[in-house]
């Protein structure tokens, strides 16, 4: 029996609870109140419409809208629609969210992976994966060509966008919708799809929804993430983390890590030594190692309030004194 194909993250890792988590690329902000509140007053004892008909109405036009339980859960239908409705290949930008890949190779698909739009070249009908801004690195494109394919823009940290403009994207791409990230709210596995027409795709990827894929929980969350209050919350953060991610970086940079450019919370910087990750994780501090995503000798880190800033500059300065 193959060895089933098993994705890896930052966050949890199954040791002992971190006590500084700089390994998460959602927001260390929280949720805003009001959305919390409607959260927490979610009727649990009543079945959600399976239709979500309202929720749908809510977040645009009903019948393009498709709730999912989360970016993970919505990558994989959508990836299992595509190729029931004839996609052959899936192309999936590299360094890159290892679950594009991950859905297509549990179905038998070719990974085609690029690292710029000129490398996408599809020789079949194909799924394009693009994600904007993209993770680990943060990185944006500022305009997309027009691809001959199924496109699907991963837009979870448009939200934590901290500097730049929106991207201009391909006509005819879907976007996939992620806002707990940007809320602070991981553990609500509640996403939504858009696509730009009521399909082949879109009919298979309805169809293939579990009766009940989003909980309370995660109707309340959607409900409230247009509203004007979350929005003028989401503002303020932006402008938070824009000063957190000021400081942390020069932070690193007194200590010699490299540091790539990104538009997020989020970006990747080269530590001066290799098991940094390792040795950071064994005094209660988390950073995302990326050797999964094929950047051997890079972490991903994530911009996190001054206390923990502090603690991981500590913990950096012991590790150098250790091996001085």
């Amino acid at each position: 029996m193959n060895e089933p194909l098993l994705p890896e993250h930052g966050g949890p890792d199954g040791g002992p609870p971190v006590a500084h988590d700089f390994s998460t690329n959602a927001s260390p902000l929280g949720p805003p109140p009001v959305l919390m509140k409607a959260m927490q007053a979610a009727d649990r004892q009543a079945y959600p419409d399976p239709n979500y008909r309202a929720l749908r109405l809510h977040l645009g036009d009903a019948d393009l809208v498709l709730p999912t339980a989360g970016g993970a859960e919505g990558i994989r239908r959508l990836t299992l629609a595509a190729m029931l409705a004839g996609r052959r290949e899936v192309w999936v930008p590299q360094p890159g969210f290892g679950d594009y890949a991950l859905a297509a190779r549990a179905l038998g698909l070719p990974v085609k992976p690029y690292a710029v739009p000129a490398e996408i070249r599809p020789t079949a009908p194909a799924l394009v994966w693009i994600c904007e801004p993209c993770n680990p690195t943060g990185a944006s494109v500022p305009a997309w060509p027009e691809l001959d394919a199924l496109i699907v823009v991963d837009r979870a940290y448009e939200p934590l966008r901290l500097h730049g403009a929106a991207t201009s994207l391909p006509r005819g791409a879907w976007q996939l919708i992620c806002p707990n990230k940007a809320l602070g709210l991981t553990g609500i596995r509640a996403g939504y799809f858009i696509a730009p027409a009521a399909d082949e795709v879109w009919s298979r990827a309805l169809s293939l929804a579990p009766s009940w894929v989003l909980s309370a929980e995660g109707v309340a969350m959607l409900m409230h993430w247009n509203s004007d209050d979350t929005q003028a919350w989401l503002a303020k953060a932006r402008h938070q983390l824009r000063e957190w991610s000021t400081k942390q970086r020069a932070l690193l940079a007194d200590l010699d890590w490299l540091q790539q450019p990104s538009c997020t919370n989020f970006w990747l910087a080269r530590p001066p030594r290799l098991d940094i990750a390792t040795r950071l994780r064994e005094r209660g501090i988390g950073v995302r190692d990326t050797t999964s995503f094929g950047l051997t000798g890079w972490v991903r880190v994530s911009a996190q309030p001054l206390a923990a800033q502090q603690a991981l500059q500590q913990a950096l300065l012991e590790i150098e004194s250790e091996d001085s």
